[in-house]
C-alpha cells in the first residue's frame, strides 16, 4: 500500500481519475503560445498578488489542476496558508489582504464571472486606484491568461495532485 504526502494510505481515497486527453502534446503550437502569453502577462505584477489572483480564479472556475498549481507555487513564492485558506471566504475576511490585494481579487472576480454580466464600472475604478495603468493591464491580462488556462485544464480534465513548484510554471 502507498502513502500520499499527508501519510494517510491511498486506499482510503477515491482513485485518481484519467485525463479526457494531453492537449498540449495534441496543440503544441497553442500550449508554446499560452506560456509566452503567461509570461508577459507576469511582468510588472507583484509574484504574491499574481498569485492570489491566479487562486481565486481557479476556485470561480473548479479548475482542481490549476489550485493545485498555484497554492504550491504561492506557498513556494512565501504566501501563508492562512491567506490562501482564506481567499475562497476573501469578503469575510478582508483584513487578511491589502486594499490593493482586495482591488485585484475584485476585479478577478468580475472579470473570471462575465456571465454575471459585464465588469461593473466600481470595481475597475476601484482597481485603477491601486495600480497604475501599465501595472493595471498587466492584472488584466494575468486574469484573462488564467482563465484560459483554467478553460483547458477543466475541459480536458487534467490530473491534480502532481505539480511540484520547480516545474515549468504556466
Amino acid at each position: 500500500m502507498t502513502t500520499n504526502e499527508h501519510h494517510h494510505p491511498t486506499s482510503d481515497y477515491a482513485p485518481e481519475h484519467s485525463p479526457r486527453m494531453q492537449w498540449a502534446e495534441l496543440a503544441p503550437d497553442v500550449f508554446k503560445a499560452m506560456v509566452r502569453l503567461e509570461t508577459a502577462s507576469r511582468k510588472g505584477l507583484d509574484p504574491i498578488l499574481a498569485e492570489l489572483v491566479k487562486i481565486r480564479s481557479s476556485q470561480l472556475n473548479h479548475c482542481a489542476f490549476c489550485l493545485d498549481m498555484h497554492t504550491k507555487d504561492a506557498l513556494a513564492a512565501g504566501e501563508s496558508i492562512e491567506r490562501i485558506v482564506q481567499l475562497s471566504a476573501w469578503e469575510e475576511s478582508q483584513h487578511f489582504y491589502t486594499e490593493k490585494e482586495i482591488a485585484a481579487i475584485e476585479l478577478t472576480e468580475a472579470v473570471t464571472v462575465l456571465t454575471d454580466g459585464f465588469v461593473p464600472d466600481d470595481v475597475y475604478e476601484k482597481a485603477a486606484k491601486h495600480f497604475e495603468e501599465a501595472e493595471l493591464a498587466q492584472l488584466i491580462a494575468a486574469i484573462t491568461v488564467i482563465n484560459a488556462w483554467n478553460r483547458f485544464s477543466v475541459a480536458t480534465r487534467m490530473v491534480p495532485g502532481h505539480y511540484a513548484p520547480s516545474d515549468t510554471k504556466h
